[in-house]
């Protein structure tokens, strides 16, 4: 169904593929769609290796729109200098810490008001629908403070990245990256009945991302499969190659396009986007929609997938398989126990659950709709929850009877909420297993907490296969299995209610608004400048083969404190290595004892057996793990670390670039050793690197460290840091971000 051409490809005429071209590769790669875009928003207009981006819009939620304005406040924020929208989809709920979640709601209205931003308020839409719905454009660009900022299917290129990212926008800045390779992603075929985008989504997620085929990299979708396409189905799509860790999207537009940008009110979005004659691609994914099966995302990833009939066939060789990666990934703390799943040889699921930016669309709420007319999810332990993608999406539903026939088989409809996605709601019982259209499923992100003894999974699925394993009371079955015939009226957008609702005050900033702010609303604590050496002390060592965002700092109920940063840092690994805070408050306390001329013990063996003096040498925690920061661009999985007095990460790659920047800017050292060199250093061990601060401000990539180990051993080690910008390199040298600014105010 898939496969993988790692070698350079031409395409002609948008139609015909070829080895070989009357173009070198270099001139070819312009006439893709993605350079196309890039090349018109590099401020600096040349066609060189590096990009220096300005965005047309950009979108936050409520877990990142206030740390993002209270950074760029501090910095010298005084309007809002494009369309910056901000969402509150993601704490929704205030049954976690009282007032804090609508404290923080407040403070965004009142900054959209002061600065002149977009303000959508809780339950509208979800932060990519809104985004969808009224800031895309054809050939523009969006920045997100959230991963899955995606929106290549309406010909907008969308990037998600880390809160300091949208600072510098904010402040007029650019995003500086590598000129990207593009990978052509070639779709044929037509998908048959009961196929929907997250079969197709998770199948391309597990082609590449164990290989990193397409890491950093844009995606750029064309061929005769896209016309077979309709938008809902080609969203769903895109806002799951967030997943294949590629750096963005887009896709060729076509009157299905057009269509959308006029039903919505703005026509003025379209225009027709395809490659160039002649065009160069650096590798290729070749789809073919017609082969495409019903597919079974298991925990703990989306490209941990096999077909809904290949676990039918073998449910337990299948789940047993999770069952022991679960105990690896834990520990005794929890006992899994998904054989009791299988009945009579059938997989049986407890929870069904279509939400959020990939699972809510208008069309896969009407297939599930058709599939469960007149019938029932039962009165049993299978439950099922819907939740429209905005309330145009909603009301929608209503007037086509949609919503009725979910309501009348028993689903739960809900209003316009991300939380199933990560965890603050429809959190599953332990032992649980949720089947679900959402766009992850990492350990706990579902909500449990393994620390306490809960354990509860969730598999990702088609909203068309979770509707037929909820009409077959909870037994999971693949869509493409049962006949139906969706005879629901076309999506028909009516956007009265966000004219009702929204407020939308860009270009129109009224400074002399004050910001209101709650008592969980604090600044961010002083953070000090790179002295001349640095001596690291592990915090944590972690050797899985790849360390999530979400074990970095948990999503759920702890991101209501995510608007103070003391608070939310007591949560950093606490579900991956619960020591870490505490060790980390220790060295944070050491180094401040140093700094005051008292030097413990164990610091002053480290830095005898260095050669080097405490006053210029800092003391910082560090965290050592594989491959970290796959997942969520949330900044607080950096940040977390910085206010626990973090310096450094030390790992062999970063799963994502998103991740290392956000480290770059919360003044996190993006160390990485040659994946030859073996880490079998523990926690307390210490890492000295002299130098380090002329290093960085002198352009060097690389330093020639110690390890300095509890039994007083000094092993070399070489640690790179390699790929930084200038900016980067003095961002780091100030200590973060906000010192950069604030230094050049």
């Amino acid at each position: 169904m898939i496969t993988l051409n790692p070698n350079g490809v031409y395409l002609l005429d948008g139609k015909t593929l070829s080895e070989t071209a009357p173009l070198s590769k270099d001139e070819a790669r312009e006439n893709t769609i993605a350079y196309q875009i890039l090349r018109a928003h590099d401020v600096n207009g040349s066609k060189g290796d590096k990009l220096h981006i300005r965005f047309d819009a950009m979108v936050s939620h409520d877990i990142t729109y206030v740390g993002i304005i209270q950074t760029a406040r501090a910095s010298g924020l005084k309007e809002f200098p494009l369309p910056y929208a901000m969402t509150n989809c993601h704490n929704s709920l205030c049954a976690v810490g009282g007032t804090i979640n609508e404290d923080d709601h407040v403070f965004g209205l009142s900054a959209a008001k002061k600065y002149g931003g977009i303000y959508v308020p809780a339950n509208q839409a979800v932060i990519h629908q809104y985004a969808r719905e009224a800031l895309t454009a054809c050939g523009n660009m969006i920045l997100g403070s959230d991963s899955h900022t995606r929106y290549g299917s309406l010909g907008n290129m969308g990037v998600g990245e880390g809160g300091g990212e949208l600072v510098k926008q904010l402040l007029k800045n650019t995003w500086d990256i590598n000129a990207p390779e593009v990978v052509l992603v070639w779709l044929e075929g037509k998908p048959r009945r009961g196929i929907g985008p997250h079969d197709v989504a998770i199948s391309l997620v597990k082609a590449v991302f164990e290989s990193g085929f397409v890491k950093n990299k844009v995606l750029e979708f064309a061929g005769p499969g896209v016309n077979e396409l309709p938008i809902d189905f080609r969203n769903g799509i895109d806002v799951m190659t967030t997943e294949t860790t590629c750096l963005s999207s887009i896709w060729i537009t076509d009157d299905e396009v057009k269509n959308y940008f006029e039903m919505h009110g703005r026509p003025e979005a379209y225009k027709e986007l395809k490659p160039g004659a002649v065009a160069y691609y650096d590798s290729m994914v070749t789809i073919d929609l017609s082969t495409q099966e019903s597919m079974i995302a298991l925990p703990y990833h989306p490209s941990n997938a096999v077909s809904i009939h290949e676990l039918q066939e073998n449910p337990e060789k299948v789940l047993k398989a999770i069952e022991e990666d679960t105990v690896k990934r834990f520990g005794d703390k929890v006992h899994p126990d998904l054989m009791s799943k299988i009945r009579d040889g059938k997989v049986w699921a407890d929870q069904g659950i279509i939400a959020g930016c990939s699972g809510g669309t208008y069309d896969n709420l009407s297939e599930a709709a058709t599939i469960l007319r007149g019938k029932s999810i039962g009165n049993d332990y299978f439950t099922m929850s819907a939740y429209p993608q905005s309330t145009p999406v909603y009301l929608a539903t209503t007037r086509n009877h949609i919503a009725e026939e979910l309501l009348e088989a028993g689903v739960v409809i809900k209003p316009a909420f991300c939380g199933p996605c990560f965890g603050a709601g429809d959190v599953p019982s332990n032992n649980g297993l949720s089947i679900r259209h959402t766009t992850r499923n990492f350990p706990n992100r579902e909500g449990s907490k393994p620390g306490q003894g809960q354990i509860s999974m969730v598999a990702l699925m088609d909203a068309r296969s979770i509707a037929a394993t909820a009409a077959n009371g909870g037994v999971i079955t693949a869509a493409t299995d049962i006949e139906y015939n969706d005879d629901h009226k076309p999506y028909s957008f009516d956007g009265r209610i966000y004219e009702k609702r929204i407020y939308n005050g860009f270009g129109h900033a009224l400074p002399e608004t004050e910001l209101r702010y709650g008592p969980n609303i604090k600044d961010w604590p002083a953070m000090p400048a790179m002295q001349e050496n640095m001596m690291l002390e592990l915090a944590a060592v972690i050797h899985d083969p790849v360390t999530t965002t979400d074990e970095l700092i948990p999503s759920g109920e702890t991101s209501s404190y995510r608007s103070n940063p003391l608070k939310l840092s007591e949560f950093a690994l606490s579900r991956r290595v619960p020591e870490y805070v505490g060790i980390s408050k220790r060295i944070q306390a050491d180094d401040r004892n140093r700094r005051a001329g008292v030097v413990s013990e164990d610091l002053r063996r480290a830095l005898m057996v260095a050669g080097a003096s405490a006053e210029n040498t800092s003391l910082g925690s560090c965290v050592f793990a594989n491959k970290p920061g796959d997942g969520s661009a949330r900044e607080q999985a950096a940040s977390c670390q910085k206010v626990l007095g973090g310096d450094a990460n030390i790992c062999y790659e970063y799963a994502t670039k998103r991740y290392r920047s956000n480290c770059i800017n919360w003044g996190i050292v993006p160390f990485t050793i040659d994946k030859d060199t073996p880490f079998e250093y523990e926690t307390g061990d210490y890492v000295f690197v002299p130098g380090i601060r002329k290093a960085i401000l002198g352009g060097e990539e690389q330093a020639e460290a110690r390890v300095i180990t509890k039994n007083g051993r000094c092993i070399p080690i070489l640690l790179h840091f390699e790929n930084l910008t200038p900016e980067e390199r003095e961002i780091l040298a100030d200590g973060c971000l906000m010192n950069y600014y604030k230094n050049r105010i």
